[in-house]
């Protein structure tokens, strides 16, 4: 029998395809954009809500790894552009496949390294010390001149996919829909699994987890990796969409605003991370054209959802279960 969860899952899932497809075909390629930076934050979500929604991990880091997938596509494409080497010989490359591996391998190292510190940690402590190394990154982009600094690195033709036109706004949206979907699924495939059911357990009581024999930091810390891999291959995806890198893919603000997403649509909720970004992305867009404060009102949202909608959007509309 399908959940109420289930089939609005599937009503969101198709309003996020139909819509840009819609859009195309009446010519106004802003949305088929803006649902494509939809999709992609939704994918950086997915990969936080990993951490947080099964681990109760609550990372204020996530962005360091949004902005070293994203700066893996910039230095990759702007070494094939500029056809000089990387390190030892190595050529760059434009294209896309090549490009998510490198950037979901050094996501998911740079999220073992952090995570081999930060789990050893808990509450406030972890959140910290995640924002910490987070910030440590961004400085160091910075006050990296070589690939533009503060300024940051240009990419001047959107990197190539095999048999696809990437500068097609469509064709580049209905990319980042399929990855975001394969996303979902690996979620979904990781949350009902025993490994899914053994982090689950840790964030309720990691005690009794490690009293069965299993170790409740290894778990985490597989977790935590595979959760900054999804969130990287999103930064390199981003940095593809703007054609730009820039250091603010690693602040701070970046790191709260996934956070933000998550509890909008729905902490550990298969679809919250997407009902989240599209809520964020279409107030950004409604009432960024009323008023520049707009994130005023988007508190006020969020204020309300923490107070009266504990499980989200989705948690209104399901009810108390999860991942339907």
């Amino acid at each position: 029998m399908m959940t109420r969860e289930t089939a609005f899952n599937i009503v969101i899932a198709l309003l996020l395809l139909a819509a840009p497809i819609a859009a195309n075909y009446a010519g106004e390629t802003f949305y088929v954009t803006l649902a494509t930076r939809i999709a992609i934050l939704s994918l950086a979500a997915v990969g936080l809500n990993i951490a947080l929604g099964l681990g109760g991990l609550v990372s204020f880091g996530h962005a360091a790894f949004f902005g070293v997938g994203g700066y893996a596509a910039g230095i990759l494409a702007s070494h094939a552009f500029a056809g000089t080497p990387l390190i030892f010989g190595l050529p760059g490359t434009q294209q896309m496949p090549v490009i998510w591996i490198v950037a979901v391998l050094f996501g998911g190292f740079a999220a073992f390294l952090i995570g081999l510190i930060t789990l050893r940690t808990a509450g406030v402590y972890f959140i910290m010390i995640t924002l910490a190394f987070a910030q440590m990154i961004f400085y160091f982009a910075i006050s990296w001149p070589a690939y533009g600094g503060e300024d940051g690195l240009p990419i001047y033709v959107r990197n190539q996919f095999p048999g696809l036109n990437t500068l097609n706004p469509l064709s580049y949206f209905l990319l980042c829909y399929a990855l975001l979907g394969l996303a979902l699924l690996l979620f979904r495939l990781l949350a009902d699994s025993r490994f899914g059911a053994a982090l689950q357990a840790t964030r309720q009581n990691d005690v009794r987890v490690a009293s069965v024999g299993i170790p409740p930091y290894r778990v985490r810390l597989i977790a935590f990796t595979i959760s900054g891999m999804f969130t990287a291959l999103a930064g390199a995806l981003f940095a593809d969409l703007n054609r730009f890198v820039s250091p603010s893919m690693l602040s701070w603000q970046m790191s709260g605003e996934l956070i933000v997403l998550i509890i909008l649509g729905g902490v550990g909720r298969l679809f919250g991370p997407v009902v989240g970004a599209a809520l964020y992305v279409l107030l950004e867009f409604w009432l960024g054209g009323i008023t520049e404060r707009w994130q005023f009102f988007l508190g006020l949202i969020l204020l309300g959802v923490v107070l009266f909608a504990r499980g989200g959007v989705i948690g209104l509309v399901a009810g108390r279960a999860r991942h339907g």
